[in-house]
């Protein structure tokens, strides 16, 4: 027996409150799940600043990693199987690729890769095709394996069908998100009926569509995102703790390079600092070595970067007010000033940030960005876009919804102490 087809004695089970069970049979599953690359995934919070805002919010990537390839498992082990439009010699790649999408995200993901200027979608490819125990593994079911399922992952597989199970408008990993985030942060918008969704699914040709029976669960699962995003993931408090994660590691790598000498050497940052890091340095991080150089850095002299990491582990977070940059230009410019005349540094706290989502779009020729709409196969079998069917996804497709806030100290400004009319002033601008 060739090791792409080995099983183990028995059939292994995660215990899982979305899903209830997540079940592995394949020997290379069951080898994946267990090396430490994967493994560095329970130390990356899926939903990054998010607990400080939902106390429950503390699940991992690793968790929705697994509850992704169970959505993949059921859908090509049950929806799928003896369909004739299914190629079941995909089954192995397309598992993988489910389980190892996010391999490459860091600590804090993307706003760890904002400041360093990083990819993490990178960084998977990376540790599918480096010198990693992934890719051992993956490399005894063929020599090309780790490649095919980077290709997955990347987009650039030839068979669509498989990458839209994995990424499209309707795919498991969304689908697992939205009920995963839902359930650990208590709120009710991410429900949806999977279940019938996975009844419904078809494989047709280059694609993966939805028979016109099951629209209503696609519309509710549509507007499940829409809320999760303006509900959860855009949350303005979130939005301030990553703010201020944010300018923690721009003012500890300002400070690294104009030569400060750090109470604490952050040894693990050297190489992100000046541009040298490797794929062992960046795999080296998590979330508890940022958390712990955090503490650290509360007793640093530097007293931005001691009041901004004091501020992001003991809760401290930026007061915000609605605020768009283009319209209130002028004001900007004017707060900027006043903040440097009342000795506060506006680099680091007042920051404009700004978030957007577009829930739902079809595929416009001659525009950037590639997108996989979702299609209904009809009772006739034809094929027709949902926008085109739903009076619901019509009204909210290709319409970018996008909230601008502005982020400062109040405690600064309200605090008894010198320049108390100019830190007025200022109030009066913001508020």
């Amino acid at each position: 027996m060739s090791y792409a087809t080995q099983k183990l004695a028995e059939e292994k089970v995660f215990k899982d409150p979305v899903h209830r069970y997540i079940h592995v049979r394949d020997q290379v599953i069951w080898d994946v799940i267990g090396s430490k690359e994967f493994q560095r995934l329970r130390r990356i919070k899926q939903l990054g600043t998010a607990y400080l805002v939902f106390h429950g919010a503390e699940h991992s990537r690793f968790n929705h990693s697994l509850g992704v390839y169970e959505i993949v498992r059921r859908i090509v082990d049950d929806s799928f199987k003896e369909r004739p439009q299914w190629d079941a010699s995909e089954r192995l790649v397309v598992l993988c690729a489910a389980l190892l999408h996010d391999l490459g995200h860091g600590p804090f993901s993307h706003a760890f890769e904002n400041v360093f200027d990083l990819d993490h979608e990178e960084f998977t490819r990376a540790i599918l095709l480096g010198e990693t125990e992934v890719n051992e593994i993956l490399k005894r079911v063929s020599k090309d394996f780790p490649q095919k399922v980077a290709d997955v992952i990347a987009k650039t597989y030839p068979n669509k069908q498989v990458v839209s199970l994995i990424s499209s408008q309707i795919d498991a990993d969304r689908m697992d998100y939205l009920q995963r985030d839902a359930y650990f942060t208590g709120v009710s918008y991410g429900h949806f009926d999977m279940e019938r969704i996975l009844r419904v699914m078809r494989p047709l040709e280059d694609q993966v569509v939805i028979k016109s029976s099951g629209m209503h669960a696609v519309e509710d699962y549509i507007m499940s995102r829409y809320q999760m995003y303006w509900q959860v993931y855009f949350h303005p408090v979130s939005r301030s703790a990553e703010v201020i994660l944010t300018k923690i590691l721009h003012r500890a790598k300002a400070l690294s390079e104009i030569g400060y000498h750090f109470e604490q050497q952050p040894t693990h940052f050297r190489g992100f600092f000046d541009g040298t890091y490797t794929l062992k340095d960046y795999l080296a991080l998590d979330e508890g070595v940022l958390l712990t150089y955090f503490q650290l850095w509360m007793s640093e002299k530097d007293p931005i970067l001691a009041d901004l990491s004091s501020r992001f582990v003991n809760r401290k977070l930026f007061q915000y007010i609605e605020f768009d940059l283009a319209k209130d230009y002028v004001k900007m410019k004017e707060l900027e000033q006043l903040f440097k005349r009342a000795g506060i540094d506006p680099e680091y706290y007042l920051v404009f940030d700004s978030s957007s989502d577009l829930p739902y779009d079809f595929y416009r020729p001659g525009e950037e960005g590639e997108r996989i709409p979702i299609h209904l196969q009809m009772p006739s079998g034809e094929i027709r876009e949902l926008s085109r069917e739903s009076d619901v996804v019509e009204a909210i497709s290709g319409k970018r919804r996008t909230d601008h806030k502005l982020y400062f100290p109040e405690d600064f400004l309200t605090a008894d102490g010198k320049k108390k009319v100019l830190k007025k002033q200022i109030l009066e601008l913001l508020t």
